[in-house]
């Protein structure tokens, strides 16, 4: 006989466990299993994403009060590929504390008061008009999972203040805790701080609670990632963000990824960016930026006036200069800017303003 916990909640609070008596039997080998896991394969393969949304086979940990149990023996294919799913598989349950703290009615009342968003890409432009270099999205971010910690004199104001004196067009605030050590806390300290660049959230975005989230802490524009999320649900969130007066910034990886979001409706409003880190290894190609600009969906871009953002291993004028060159005209930086003791400097620098 197997001993299935199962906890059951009243009322948002975790009751005693239910123990349910089952048959003993092999944990995978259920023809049900196997067949929602092909059949998750073949739509992820039909929407041109690459990061499953939830391990396929379910949870290894389940939670019953205050303890959590863990499930063995699961195959190999029910763990993370890489970084990327490890994170987007964690998030779905960030979101769902975050929404039994803060239900969504009471987050749209919160977004009815905040303040107007701003322009996001029209910042950019502006600012790259002016200078005659790409419009740049500083980040404001502590660490990475490839990384560790960037910034260990991490305060995310004063950093973004000095982005802003620097001369950056926009901001990025990284909102992810677990792995980034970042928060929502510090999108809305950076707002509440008077600094007038417009902000981006950097969270990995999987439900429209998050869109919410992001605008009642202050941001004007959200990240969307396409190895992520297919067409449908780019859409979605797009049309959300719009609704809520802000503007995405869809990245890609790949050329085919930049081919399904050519696709997407109304896609000119907002901004696309290449980001030049492999998924994988998290290995920085920066090359790719051009490969993928040379090619027909580069040209397509180019052609339809859509901005795009180069994104990861930039850290020098010169290379500022390459994806340039390469048709990018904003290019979002975080580690070789927020390591430094002067982030102002550092902006400067970066884009030879000085």
């Amino acid at each position: 006989m197997q001993l299935n916990r199962t906890p059951t909640r009243v009322g948002g609070q975790p009751r005693q466990c239910s123990i349910v008596r089952t048959p003993a039997r092999p944990a995978f080998s259920h023809n049900g299993t196997v067949m929602r896991s092909s059949v998750e394969a073949a739509q992820m393969e039909q929407d041109g994403v690459t990061i499953r949304r939830r391990p396929p086979r379910g949870a290894d940990t389940q939670s019953c009060g205050p303890f959590d149990y863990r499930v063995t023996g699961l195959p190999n294919d029910n763990k993370p590929q890489n970084i990327l799913e490890e994170i987007v598989w964690y998030k779905a349950k960030e979101v769902e504390v975050m929404r039994d703290r803060v239900p969504l009615p009471m987050l749209q009342a919160l977004v009815k008061k905040a303040d107007p968003p701003r322009d996001f890409k029209g910042a950019i432009l502006k600012r790259a008009a002016e200078t005659g270099k790409p419009g740049l999205i500083a980040e404001v971010k502590k660490a990475s999972p490839s990384k560790g910690v960037i910034q260990p004199d991490f305060d995310a104001v004063r950093i973004a203040k000095a982005y802003e004196a620097g001369g950056a067009a926009c901001l990025s605030v990284l909102t992810d805790e677990k792995f980034f050590q970042g928060s929502f806390e510090n999108l809305s300290k950076i707002r509440a701080a008077g600094v007038t660049c417009p902000l981006l959230c950097k969270e990995f975005i999987v439900e429209a609670y998050q869109v919410f989230k992001a605008r009642a802490s202050g941001a004007d524009a959200i990240l969307l990632i396409a190895a992520v999320l297919p067409n449908q649900d780019l859409a979605y969130f797009m049309k959300a963000a719009s609704a809520l007066g802000m503007q995405c910034l869809i990245e890609v990886h790949t050329t085919a990824e930049l081919e399904r979001v050519l696709q997407l409706p109304d896609v000119e409003k907002h901004l696309l960016g290449i980001n030049n880190r492999d998924l994988g290894t998290f290995k920085v190609d920066l090359a790719l930026t051009q490969r993928i600009m040379d090619g027909p969906a580069g040209q397509e871009v180019k052609r339809r006036g859509i901005l795009m953002v180069g994104e990861s291993g930039i850290f020098t004028p010169e290379d500022v200069a390459f994806v340039q060159g390469a048709g990018v005209g904003a290019i979002l930086v975080g580690e070789s800017l927020v390591k430094q003791g002067d982030p102002a400097t550092g902006v400067k620098t970066l884009l030879s303003l000085q």
